[in-house]
């Protein structure tokens, strides 16, 4: 077996430009309710207006806004009130010279009528006489068709994520259902003699298969679909296998451990040995996460996850988000790094030599001014993450930063 050059690093922005040599996934047809999350795969078009008719803004009474020129508190204009349109109903009525009809708030406007004058400028008399005390323009508290959304405007490109709003409007347009990408089907493996099934009570020197269970929850936070292929001891055929079976069924590999320097580490060798196999990337200047894995194999993208809770983490949040982006179809797949704040540090911290530094912070807020607390402590360690509510960034060949420097925090995903 060929020997291997280790960790010949590379930074964050040229891990995520080999994103490129992915292809997003294919395009499936999903249902209205399905597609809350998902990345559109084709370009989509009203075909419709929004609204489709005029309708009233506000409650109010439908009027020519001619008859309420010059209308004041003091000096007020009077109409005699014809009738009401109900909510959902057309109008029967049309609105004549000097008369008004009441109409509530998504009222459609009924002919004759351009304005809504909105019922705190006016008063009812028992006569049917209204009495406006402010005129209206044309136009006034009315929405016109198309006015929202025309029919035929182009809505959303192909690459964008469908958020909550996005699917009212394709409701409310009649769309039920819009391609989208494929979720990204992403076999979990675990490698290590020292890694137990999480139901099994560790013996000495063992430890439960936590890692798996961070990596599926965050694929499945992403837009991903997760499956556990199982916990693979060290043992070169085992992982040449395992791998070789999870690509035949997966669209993206995740590996933990197996990733850094010593003599049971073979997870680059069974890599290595699986057809088509190129290996990307060994090493990222990151920190943690230092010892991660990016390798093509046939295509398809393979992520080595360090061993270490905390750095896996990392590493799912700064290079396993945008990765599964990419291949969700996500356009602005590169800096998909979920919500940010901005917050004052609240000590100083030291930049790693070499490496981009990612911080764990827990966020507070005191005398109306966030603070960003650093939560330190081990790779290993997995409480930090939970107490932590984001990262603070140290850029590469930065020394560090101050206390009470304004920083991003990069939110964790919930």
């Amino acid at each position: 077996m060929k020997p291997l050059s280790f960790f010949r690093l590379k930074t964050r922005e040229e891990v995520l430009a080999l994103y490129q040599r992915f292809s997003p996934l294919d395009a499936e047809e999903v249902a209205l309710l399905d597609a809350a999350g998902r990345v559109v795969a084709a370009e989509i078009r009203a075909p419709e207006d929004i609204p489709p008719f005029p309708r009233a803004s506000m409650d109010g009474y439908a009027v020519r806004a001619q008859d309420t020129f010059g209308a004041t508190p003091g000096s007020p204009q009077y109409l005699t009130i014809i009738g009401e349109v109900a909510m959902g109903a057309v109008p029967d009525r049309q609105v004549a010279p000097g008369e008004a009809l009441r109409l509530p708030t998504g009222a459609m406007l009924p002919p004759g009528a351009d304005a809504v004058v909105m019922v705190e400028y006016t008063a009812e008399h028992p006569d049917l006489t209204l009495e406006v005390r402010r005129p209206v323009a044309p136009g006034e508290n009315v929405l016109q068709p198309g006015e929202d959304v025309p029919q035929g405007e182009a809505l959303f490109s192909a690459g964008r994520r469908l958020r909550p709003q996005d699917i009212g409007l394709l409701a409310a347009l009649g769309i039920i259902s819009i391609p989208v990408h494929r979720r990204p089907l992403t076999a979990v493996i675990s490698s290590g003699d020292e890694i137990v099934p999480v139901s099994q009570t560790p013996g000495p020197a063992q430890v439960r298969d936590s890692n798996a269970y961070l990596a599926s929850a965050w694929v499945e936070l992403l837009g991903g679909a997760p499956f556990l292929w199982g916990i693979v001891p060290d043992d070169y055929r085992a992982l040449k296998n395992s791998l070789a079976g999870a690509l035949a069924e997966a669209d993206l590999i995740l590996i933990s451990g197996g990733s850094s320097v010593g003599v049971r580490d073979l997870t680059m060798e069974a890599i290595q040995a699986l057809p088509g196999a190129e290996i990307l990337v060994h090493g990222v200047a990151i920190r943690p996460g230092k010892p991660t894995i990016l390798a093509a194999v046939s295509g398809k993208p393979l992520l080595g996850l360090p061993g270490h809770p905390a750095s896996a983490a990392v590493v799912m949040h700064v290079l396993g988000r945008p990765l599964l982006a990419r291949l969700a179809g996500l356009s602005d797949y590169q800096t998909d790094r979920g919500g940010c704040v901005r917050a004052r540090l609240s000590r100083n911290l030291a930049g790693a030599i070499g490496r981009e530094d990612f911080v764990r912070v827990r966020l507070r807020e005191e005398d109306g001014t966030l603070w960003a607390d650093p939560i330190l402590g081990s790779s290993g360690l997995l409480s930090p993450m939970v107490k932590s509510d984001g990262l603070v960034v140290i850029p590469l060949g930065v020394e560090g930063l101050s206390r009470g420097e304004e920083v991003s925090v990069q939110l964790f995903h919930c």
